[in-house]
């Protein structure tokens, strides 16, 4: 409405505050959103007539004027496809991912925006600085400015053209929740949101092989938390994890979900073939029995539609499985080479890992400190010294 992102992310900040306000001594109103809405329209309505009596410029006369049609109502329009999104941050995430903004603005704007994340923790599911994503997002923000952008939320038939960003954003989120970039463990309230995201998307476009792949890859990862961390709260690698304490329910929810996606006959794309790894680790009885060749043949086929070098790092691991820890290491090689993954504390873990099961002892203590160098979270910080205290208790 305001046509402001600054705008509308101040008036809402300034509803809120009212709210913590005056709810406590009135009482929580019958509708506490319409309430919240209302009272940052309010707001905004004040702000842009003072803004029209100092400037007058033509924009915000223009906003005033659309403020002013509504307001002769009860306040906001209701929103005309409340039948079709069903709930409101599904709403807020395709509205905010516009075809009109790079994909990469997009998806950073909304992970800001609407999922709450941090510049930071934006900045490293990107792999780039905080400084550099915040010129990201700056430069966002001015586009939507600059070139008056209209925020609504689409039509059904314009859903298509948003979904991209949508399902970039619901599995970065979960990805922040699943291992979070900075601090203790994981945050299951954010892996818990995605995957009902994942869940209303999918409903919302049930014959979208992606959208289906996504809420697979989701539900098959979410599956295993409950093993992921010891009595003590440890991180346990997968294929140290007692795989009873997999919640099942899960794991056949996210199959059928991956072959409603190969029902499509599509060729899959990335989310499916991530899906497709998901699945060959959730249907092996013990970790022995993974099949790495199907694994290797998907991270393959995911190379070559998202040549990623995070993509490689993990072929590089499914190489070392499948081929022995001296052939990943040959992988590894490659990916440290591009050096686009310097200050990615995986890279080393990973190499170290490669080269504690080739017996290369001494060479894996060092990579391991050099992973400790590059941490940032707690509880991987504590796996990583374990290691580093197994491998010299070896030597």
């Amino acid at each position: 409405m305001t046509g402001d992102w600054d705008l509308a992310e101040d008036c809402v900040q300034d509803a809120v505050e009212r709210a913590l306000a005056h709810w406590p001594r009135d009482g929580v109103p019958d509708n506490p959103a319409a309430w919240l809405t209302t009272t940052a329209h309010r707001r905004a309505l004040d702000v842009l007539r003072r803004r029209r009596t100092e400037a007058g410029k033509l924009r915000e006369l223009t906003a005033l004027a659309t403020f002013d049609e509504r307001s002769a109502g009860t306040g906001p329009d209701p929103d005309p496809h409340g039948e079709v999104y069903r709930d409101d941050r599904l709403r807020l995430l395709f509205t905010c991912c516009h075809p009109a903004l790079p994909l990469a603005g997009q998806v950073a704007l909304t992970l800001k925006t609407v999922a709450g994340l941090s510049t930071r923790e934006i900045a490293r599911a990107f792999l780039v600085s905080e400084a550099t994503m915040g010129q990201r997002l700056l430069r966002t923000r001015t586009k939507i400015a600059n070139t008056g952008i209209t925020f609504r939320v689409p039509e059904p038939h314009r859903l298509a053209e948003r979904t991209a960003g949508v399902l970039a954003v619901v599995y970065l989120v979960f990805n922040e929740g699943y291992a979070v970039t900075e601090g203790e463990g994981t945050r299951d309230d954010l892996a818990a949101e995605a995957v009902r995201l994942a869940g209303l998307v999918a409903q919302l476009l049930p014959e979208d092989d992606e959208v289906q792949g996504l809420r697979a890859l989701l539900l098959l990862q979410h599956a295993r938390r409950a093993a992921r961390t010891d009595a003590a709260g440890e991180l346990v690698p997968m294929e140290e994890q007692d795989r009873s304490r997999w919640d099942h329910r899960l794991v056949a929810a996210g199959l059928a979900s991956l072959a409603t996606a190969r029902a499509t006959r599509r060729p899959p794309g990335s989310y499916r073939l991530q899906a497709e790894i998901a699945a060959q680790h959730a249907t092996a009885p013990e970790a022995a029995e993974t099949d790495w060749a199907r694994v290797v043949a998907a991270y393959h086929a995911l190379l070559e539609i998202q040549p990623s070098p995070v993509v490689a790092l993990n072929r590089a691991v499914a190489l070392g499985f499948r081929d022995g820890p001296e052939a990943g290491l040959d992988a590894l090689a490659e990916v440290e080479g591009a050096g686009r993954l310097a200050d990615y504390h995986l890279l080393p873990a990973v190499r170290a890992d490669l080269l504690r099961r080739a017996g290369r002892n001494e060479e894996a203590a060092a990579a391991y400190r050099e992973a400790l160098d590059l941490v940032r979270t707690a509880a991987e910080r504590r796996f990583l010294e374990r290691r580093v205290r197994e491998i010299v208790a070896r030597s």
